[in-house]
């Protein structure tokens, strides 16, 4: 049996008795139900919750395996219907990093081209190389999700550039003092 249609238009009821039954769909798809609960209109914040605890009983093993898969919906489940802030996000960040991590450890795992890793995404809507699948390492996937900490000039190289500048143009000065006397 098929689903049928697309799960963010799901009621709460409608998700319950997926989850119940969702042996029996062959087109079940467990990381469009964890983005479709976040999608979904139709729900309050607390049916959401309870079907994200629902999903996440049912299935556990998906479930954090979606931290390598797909961080950011990861992230959102975590803190759906919290207020945090920014401070907190990080911290859930740098989490969802060692789990990662150990994860990939724990399955042997040496690459990531595979959930969001291995398309391009750079946050703009209107490019035209959205979704386009890409190699890890390579031009178009060091401008996806996470440039901003695989960047070769991040802020501690930064800081680490701007600091040998000012040492070589107090060593000029200094030199120039020392031939002009």
């Amino acid at each position: 049996m098929k689903i049928g249609r697309k799960l963010n238009t799901f009621s709460f009821k409608e998700y319950l008795h997926l989850l119940k039954n969702y042996t029996r769909f062959t087109d079940f798809n467990s990381l469009g139900l964890f983005r479709s609960i976040l999608e979904n209109k139709k729900l309050t914040l607390e049916q959401q919750l309870e079907i994200r605890d629902v999903a996440t009983k049912t299935f556990p093993k998906f479930f954090t395996f979606l931290q390598v898969k797909d961080p950011w919906t990861f992230r959102k489940l975590g803190l759906l219907g919290q207020d945090f802030t920014v401070a907190d996000e990080d911290r859930l960040r740098n989490i969802i990093d060692l789990n990662q991590q150990k994860i990939l450890a724990k399955k042997r795992i040496k690459h990531r081209n595979f959930g969001i890793y291995a398309k391009h995404s750079c946050g703009y809507d209107t490019c035209f190389m959205n979704n386009l699948m890409t190699k890890q390492n390579s031009l178009l996937s060091e401008y996806g999700m996470f440039s901003m900490r695989t960047d070769k000039y991040s802020t501690f190289s930064k800081s680490e550039r701007r600091k040998q500048e000012r040492k070589r143009k107090h060593q000029l000065i200094q030199t120039d003092l020392a031939h002009s006397l």
